[in-house]
């Protein structure tokens, strides 16, 4: 007995087979430097990994993290999460609302596969790792999830004009990440049927 599949079937088959699994990422971000280095960081590797996966992003301003109510949104997102970037300016302290957020997600079994930690430093800022960094550093050993940072200085590229110097930063980090993504994602966490 042959089965025949009506075209709206036909369509609705195909479709699910076509789809690609969607890799969800979360942006936490300082200011709007490190906002920016984020969000360049993120379309990079969008680009890099297009083809293979259908990419979903959330920005939250460690600023909107004071506020308990969006603290708590922000923390779902996290939660959902496949990657969480933490975009910064290489800072001496964690802020507060910024630790409350991170601890109200990561007591709990996330789905994140890799947290990254990037920092907009100055230039000739070659100190040890920030207190941003070891913290996110000590929540993915916690966490068990793999952990990436990108360092505050990046070199001026001879010739090249400052102004493209953070696509260049974009493109440094994301090849690492993408990397990354491709070597740990689990088949079965991007199943069809999920």
């Amino acid at each position: 007995m042959q089965t025949v599949l009506s075209p709206l079937q036909t369509n609705a088959l195909d479709s699910t087979i076509e789809s690609k699994p969607t890799f969800k990422v979360l942006i936490a971000y300082e200011d709007f430097a490190a906002g920016r280095h984020a969000k360049e960081t993120y379309d990079y590797l969008v680009r890099q990994l297009g083809s293979d996966f259908e990419f979903e992003s959330q920005m939250w301003s460690f600023d909107v993290m004071r506020n308990a109510n969006l603290r708590g949104m922000a923390a779902h997102d996290a939660l959902e999460a496949d990657m969480i970037i933490v975009s910064s300016t290489t800072t001496a302290e964690v802020p507060f609302g910024f630790k409350s957020w991170v601890e109200a997600w990561s007591k709990i079994d996330f789905n994140a596969l890799v947290i990254v930690n990037l920092e907009t430093g100055k230039p000739g800022d070659n100190s040890a790792p920030s207190a941003m960094h070891a913290y996110m550093q000590r929540v993915a050993l916690t966490a068990k999830v793999a952990f990436f940072s990108q360092p505050g200085e990046w070199p001026e590229a001879e010739g090249v004009p400052e102004i493209l110097q953070p696509a260049h930063r974009a493109s440094r980090t994301s090849l690492m990440m993408a990397s990354l993504i491709q070597e740990q994602a689990p088949a079965s966490r991007f199943g069809i049927n999920e």
